[in-house]
C-alpha cells in the first residue's frame, strides 16, 4: 500500500472580509505574510501557525484554514488573484494531518496570539467589535466637515462628523472605524476598506446625539513624496453636510483608554495621530468635575503651529488639567524639533509615569517616530536606573503601553 499524501492546515486570509490594515504582516513574527494592491496572504513554505497573527485581527479575516494535501497547498500567487476563499475540498479519510502545525497550533501560548500587542488596560470598558461587516456597513450622513489646518498649510486636514441616526455604532475612545469609498480601482474591482482613528469621545461629538467624528489628512504624495492621490482621505475630505458614507466596524480591542479613578495618561502623537488623543482627552474633560482622572501629560507634533490639528482648542485647555508640550520641525528661523526631544527635556515627570502603575502610555503617528521615541524612553531609563528593554515587556503586559503607528 502506498503511503498517504501529507495533509497540510493551511493558514489563509478570507479577501472579502479583511480590510487590509496589515495589522497582520506587522504582527507576524517570521514574515509569512505578505500582500499587493490587492490582497494579504499567507507563505505556506513559512508559516508555522504560531497564531501569532490571530488576535490582533479585528474582523476575524486571519482565522481561516484549509486542509489541503502539502504538495498542493495553495500558493501565494495563487491567494493573491482570490477574491473569495475557495471552498473546503473533501481529502481521503486515510490522509495524516500535519501533526507539528497542529500541535503548534493547539498549544500556542495565548499571549503570543497579542503579537507583542499590550491588552487593553484592566479598567477599560468592553468594546463593541465589527458590528457591521463589509457586507452589511452602516450607512452614516455627514453632519460637519471643518478645516483644522489654515489656508495656504502644506497639508489639509479635516474633521468630519459622522451621524448614524438611529443605527447601533457603539464605539470607544482608541478604536477605529471603516471608511468604503465609492467606485472601482484600476481592475474594476471595489475599493478595500480604510481604517480611521476615532476623534470623539464615547458619547458622541455632540452629547446625546448617535455620532463620531473623524480626523483626515488629504493625501496627495506618498512617504517619498511622490504625487499620489489617496482614495478615502480625498474622498473624506471633499464630502459635504448631507453626504451618506458607507462605514464598517468598529475594531479594537487594546488601544483603550483605562477607566479607573486616578489612572494617568501619557499621549505622544503627531499629526493625525492626534485623534485618539483628542477622544481620550475629550472624555477627560467632559468628566472633569467628577475629579476621578489622573494627571494628563502630552506631547504633539507638527511641522509648524498652523498644521498642528486642534492647536486652538488645545490652548484653550486649563494648565492644571493637562500638561501640553508642542513640537513644531518645520519654523523658520528656529531649529527642529521633535516630540521625543521634549520627552528627553521632562524627563524626570517620563520617568515617573513609567513608573506609575496608573499611568497608561499611548504613542500614535507616522511611523517614523516610533523610533525616536522609543530611544528616548531608552535614554531616559538608563540615565535614571531603569532598563527599556526590561521595562517595555513588563509596561505591555500589563496594558500600559499602546503603539499604533503607520
Amino acid at each position: 500500500m502506498g503511503q498517504a499524501a501529507e495533509v497540510l492546515r493551511q493558514h489563509l486570509i478570507d479577501p472579502e472580509i479583511c480590510i487590509r490594515c496589515n495589522t497582520c504582516e506587522e504582527t507576524c513574527p517570521i514574515d509569512a505574510i505578505t500582500h499587493d494592491s490587492r490582497n494579504y496572504v499567507v507563505d505556506p513554505a513559512i508559516c508555522n501557525a504560531c497564531n501569532a497573527c490571530i488576535s490582533p485581527c479585528p474582523t476575524g479575516a486571519i482565522d481561516n484554514w484549509r486542509q489541503v494535501p502539502r504538495a498542493n497547498a495553495y500558493s501565494t500567487g495563487a491567494q493573491l488573484a482570490w477574491d473569495t476563499l475557495p471552498a473546503q475540498e473533501e481529502i481521503a479519510a486515510d490522509d495524516s494531518v500535519d501533526v507539528p502545525a497542529e500541535i503548534a497550533r493547539l498549544t500556542a501560548d495565548a499571549s503570543a496570539g497579542q503579537g507583542g500587542l499590550a491588552p487593553a488596560p484592566w479598567s477599560a470598558a468592553q468594546p463593541a467589535i465589527n458590528l457591521h461587516p463589509v457586507a452589511r456597513p452602516a450607512l452614516a450622513t455627514v453632519t460637519g466637515n471643518y478645516a483644522l489646518t489654515e489656508e495656504g498649510a502644506s497639508s489639509d486636514i479635516r474633521h468630519i462628523v459622522l451621524d448614524f441616526g438611529s443605527i447601533a455604532f457603539p464605539v470607544l475612545e482608541g478604536q477605529t472605524i471603516g471608511i468604503m469609498p465609492p467606485g472601482t480601482d484600476t481592475q474594476g474591482r471595489p475599493h478595500f476598506v480604510r481604517l480611521y482613528s476615532i476623534a470623539s469621545p464615547r458619547e458622541g461629538e455632540r452629547p446625546g446625539y448617535n455620532n463620531v467624528a473623524l480626523t483626515v489628512k488629504r493625501v496627495t504624495e506618498d512617504h517619498d513624496g511622490n504625487a499620489v492621490r489617496g482614495v478615502a482621505s480625498n474622498y473624506l475630505c471633499d464630502l459635504a453636510k448631507g453626504d451618506a458614507v458607507k462605514v464598517v466596524g468598529p475594531f479594537g480591542a487594546n488601544f483603550l483608554m483605562p477607566n479607573h479613578p486616578g489612572s494617568s495618561l501619557l499621549m505622544i502623537c503627531t499629526g493625525t495621530g492626534s485623534a485618539p488623543m483628542r477622544a481620550m482627552t475629550e472624555r477627560r474633560r467632559r468628566r472633569i468635575a467628577q475629579k476621578e482622572g489622573g494627571a494628563l501629560m502630552l506631547f504633539f507634533g507638527a511641522r509648524a503651529p498652523e498644521e498642528l490639528p486642534y492647536f486652538g482648542p488645545l490652548m484653550k485647555l486649563p494648565r492644571d488639567f493637562i500638561d501640553i508640550h508642542l513640537a513644531f520641525s518645520r519654523v523658520p528661523g528656529k531649529p527642529k524639533q521633535y516630540v521625543q526631544d521634549l520627552v528627553r527635556a521632562r524627563g524626570d515627570d517620563v520617568v515617573r509615569l513609567l513608573r506609575d502603575e496608573h499611568c497608561y502610555i499611548y504613542v500614535c503617528g507616522l511611523r517614523s517616530m516610533e523610533h525616536g521615541v522609543t530611544e528616548a524612553f531608552r535614554d531616559l531609563c538608563r540615565t535614571r536606573g531603569l532598563d527599556w528593554d526590561t521595562l517595555l515587556p513588563k509596561l505591555r503586559e500589563a496594558g500600559r503601553f499602546h503603539l499604533e503607528t503607520y
